[in-house]
């Protein structure tokens, strides 16, 4: 240990560290601005609803009506305080995520590591610098291995640079260059790891100064988001022409033009669905906070809409499909074999001490590793004098994983021994390669890898050498190895992946799984998760020998890819690409990341993940568990469902107002519909679409069919056509109702009562039907809160409406006796028969 790390190796205390992050603030960039109600009031101000209820109150006000416009600028203040509402409502659920989201940092305190958040890290303590990961402080470093930093984002230089730790404490210097001590927050740690202490935190900082923000990714308008955009234009030109026709011929045959610019704002208003985008934005956010609630972060809304369409999902094994709780599971040297019980005193056998010391010195010292962990814990219970006695040892070398050498070597030095000692493990393979055994001992160690493997367990072969210089070879090749013995690490499948195995198979998504281990090990998990037994294995090997064109159609008939390196997982995505699979991978590590990136879908690893991992991936996934993942698909379906649910209804509810606008025009018959009873539908179209259909249950099948195509519509064929027959239908029942009450002679007040409230009840019976996709009655009574209170609260206005003298006269209503009452009930009631018997005749498949 270095004379600046024997100094801060105890780092900060509790009381400390308190007192700084009180005094410095948050170790945190400054965040955007976030919108002020101006702002967000300005913005409202800018949509055509708004604008033409301010038309058409001004229009009031030149007609004489002043309560009618009184009536509209309520609407326009009503507007606002919605949007603001919903605005909050997004900014919480942002905010949340931002939360969920916020980096960790290792740390010492009062000696002993630590996990926190990078926000909680304050100037003068001690954390750590792990490769794949970004420094979370400017920092002087304290100790370093093989330690390189890509600093472009100070720099603009892309070639990392080499850092060496300071001999002594000493003032921040400048960014770039070789052999500094000085690191930076925002940093990538490119390889190796060490120990720094922060010198500057927050907005103190240099990035913090200079006001970057290093990992926001501009994202690209969605897929959802541009058909939503082209459903709005076409609907918005379709309707403006209308209008502008409706009203000329209003002014010509009527000759008040006036009331005629007045007839064709309100046929605007009926026709214009700014709900549309409304719709998907709520959906998106109320959508990433659903699917945070089990434990996965959405990092890019588009991810949402693509959970939906997903056919390939490629998971890691460890940590992920398993409980990530390695255990010693079975230790074997000269054919001796020793598998732990939990049994009291249990002694390992003298001639298996060695295989499990070994293991451990080539091991951190303060494992992160799971299989570290493992062995450091195995060694507390059987060889708790070994443990104790490693602690003067000093590390003097490391040789890291590589692609060609699949083993971690350290570098010992014994106090009082002229030599040092060198420890090994990784895959046997490796092992015998780097012990260089004779033909028969390398034939009798692989048999005895594969009977491990065979028993579902991760098997490391162990050796070990000494050295006597401190000039060291460039790889552990240089060193004589003597083999010592093979160690089994057992890791329990999680409870609940085997059902989210099957639950993916019914849903037509194929699971392959990812794995550096031997085959057999594999094989032998795969068997438990519950994999499909039909698909065959592939190696790394066998990759590197097909080309492209081969592997795309050889991964066909596999699941189970085993002695992967991470950069093969970049060939097994654009293979799947290849064969027009919509491809979900998971990924931790570094190398993971152009493979993150490729994918459709990229799930980076929340609990183990490194920051490169996570800036490359479209999802995080918080706490590593397969069973995760699947419901995220689950419910990536259902908001994809319910918002072609919201969509459907939309363009529905848009017909019989419309066709009630206009009709009259047309024929000369009363005008029932004006600008004010416009924006009380508005008002109820609204919530109904943001929070109702954003509520609704998933459907029962959501998970029982295939992957829906990719580039499908949103509005597909049969969906328009459901769409176009709900809202005919409910003009047909409403202006029936409109004309027997004109047949009647009722006077236009009475008249127009009875036919708002009809198309009131009209538009609930296309919220039941549409809420499902499936014609059964149980479908119309599945529990939905959101809708009982919309429901509710617009009985309850319409009532006051009708019966209140005020607004009875404010909106020139006459007033509803029991025979209207149950005329108007029945046109719900008609409209829900009607259009659920047309449901069941299957002609239209919705869920297309």
């Amino acid at each position: 240990m270095s004379t600046a790390e024997s100094v801060v190796a105890e780092g900060l205390t509790a009381a400390e560290a308190k007192a700084r992050l009180e005094t410095e603030g948050p170790n945190a960039l400054p965040c955007g601005p976030r919108r002020t109600l101006f702002r967000i009031a300005l913005d409202v101000g800018r949509e055509p609803m708004f604008l033409l209820l301010i038309a058409a109150g001004a229009l009031y006000l030149v007609l004489g009506e002043r309560t009618e416009a009184w009536a509209l600028l309520s609407c326009v203040i009503v507007t606002i305080g919605m949007a603001i509402a919903q605005e909050n409502r997004t900014e919480r659920a942002v905010q949340a995520l931002e939360t969920l989201a916020t980096p960790k940092v290792d740390v010492l305190r009062s000696g002993r590591r630590q996990r926190i958040d990078s926000r909680d890290l304050v100037r003068g303590d001690v954390f750590s610098l792990t490769e794949g990961e970004r420094v979370a402080a400017d920092a002087v470093l304290v100790s370093g291995q093989d330690l390189l930093l890509d600093e472009s984002h100070l720099t603009g230089e892309s070639v990392p640079v080499r850092k060496r730790h300071a001999d002594r404490p000493m003032p921040m210097g400048e960014p770039g260059g070789d052999d500094t001590p000085f690191v930076f927050s925002g940093s990538m740690v490119v390889r190796g790891s060490g120990l720094a202490e922060a010198a500057a935190t927050g907005i103190r900082s240099r990035i913090g100064r200079i006001g970057q923000a290093l990992t926001t990714l501009e994202a690209g308008t969605s897929p959802l988001a541009r058909q939503t955009r082209r459903l709005v234009q076409v609907f918005a030109i379709g309707g403006l022409s209308l209008s502008i026709t409706a009203a000329l011929l209003y002014g010509i045959l009527r000759g008040s033009w006036l009331e005629a610019a007045l007839a064709g704002i309100t046929l605007a208003m009926a026709m214009l669905p700014e709900e549309f985008p409304l719709v998907l934005t709520v959906f998106l956010i109320m959508g990433a906070w659903r699917i945070a609630r089990v434990h996965v972060l959405t990092r890019r809304a588009p991810a949402i809409e693509t959970l939906g369409a997903a056919t390939v999902l490629c998971t890691d094994k460890t940590g992920t499909l398993t409980l990530n709780r390695m255990s010693v599971g079975e230790l074997r040297a000269a054919g001796e074999t020793f598998r732990p019980r939990e049994d009291d005193g249990e002694v390992l056998p003298d001639g298996l001490r060695l295989v499990l010391e070994t293991a451990v010195l080539a091991s951190d010292r303060h494992p992160f590793d799971p299989m570290e962990q493992a062995l450091q814990r195995a060694e507390g219970r059987y060889l708790p004098q070994a443990a104790a006695g490693h602690e003067g040892w000093q590390p003097a070398h490391h040789y890291g994983l590589r692609p060609d050498l699949l083993a971690v070597t350290r570098v010992w030095r014994v106090p009082g021994e002229p030599a040092c000692l060198v420890a090994t493990k990784g895959a046997p393979e490796a092992i015998i390669q780097l012990c260089r055994t004779d033909p028969s001992l390398a034939a009798r160690i692989r048999r005895d890898a594969e009977a491990m493997a065979a028993r579902g367990m991760r098997v490391l072969g162990v050796a070990r050498a000494l050295s006597g210089g401190s000039d060291w070879p460039p790889t552990p090749q240089g060193f004589a190895f003597e083999f010592v013995g093979l160690v089994g690490l057992a890791d329990p499948v999680r409870p609940g992946v085997p059902e989210a195995i099957r639950e993916c198979r019914r849903a037509g998504i194929k699971v392959a799984m990812i794995t550096g281990d031997h085959p057999v090990t594999a094989q032998a998990i795969a068997r438990e998760a519950g994999f499909d037994d039909t698909l065959g294995v592939m190696t790394g090997q066998m990759i590197d020998d097909l080309s492209d064109a081969d592997l795309a159609g050889r991964i066909a008939n596999a699941g189970i890819f085993a002695r992967i390196m991470p950069e093969q997982k970049l060939r097994l995505v654009q293979a799947f690409k290849a064969r027009g699979e919509i491809v979900a991978m998971t990924g931790d590590g570094v190398n993971d990341a152009p493979a993150l990136k490729a994918a459709h879908i990229g799930i980076a690893m929340g609990g183990r993940g490194t920051d490169v991992a996570r800036e490359a991936s479209a999802i995080v996934l918080l706490d590593d568990d397969f069973g995760s993942i699947v419901q995220a698909i689950r419910l990536g379906r259902r908001i994809y469902d319910n918002l072609r649910k919201a969509m459907g209804f939309i363009l529905a509810v848009h017909i019989p107002i419309a066709g009630l606008a206009l009709l009259p025009l047309l024929f000369g018959w009363p005008i029932v519909l004006e600008p004010l009873h416009i924006a009380f539908l508005e008002l109820v179209i609204d919530p109904v679409c943001a929070l109702v259909f954003e509520s609704e249950s998933e459907e029962e099948d959501v998970m029982a069919r295939p992957p829906r195509p990719a580039a499908a519509p949103l509005l597909s064929r049969d969906l328009l056509a459901w769409g176009v027959l709900d809202g005919l239908t409910a003009l047909l029942l409403v202006g029936a109702i409109y004309l027997i009450g004109l047949h009647n002679g009722l006077a236009t007040a009475d008249l127009r009562a009875l036919t708002f409230a009809s198309l009131v009840l009209a538009n609930f019976g296309l919220i039941l039907v549409n809420r499902s996709f499936s014609p059964t009655l149980r479908s119309l009574l599945r529990p939905n809160v959101a809708f009982r209170w919309v429901v509710g609260i617009t009985m309850m206005m319409l009532g006051l409406a009708v019966y209140l003298p005020f607004a009875r006269d404010l909106f020139d209503f006459g007033t509803l006796h029991l025979d209207d009452l149950a005329l108007v009930a029945a046109a719900g009631a008609a409209t829900v028969v009607v259009l659920q018997f047309v449901k069941s005749t299957r002609l239209l498949d919705l869920r297309r």
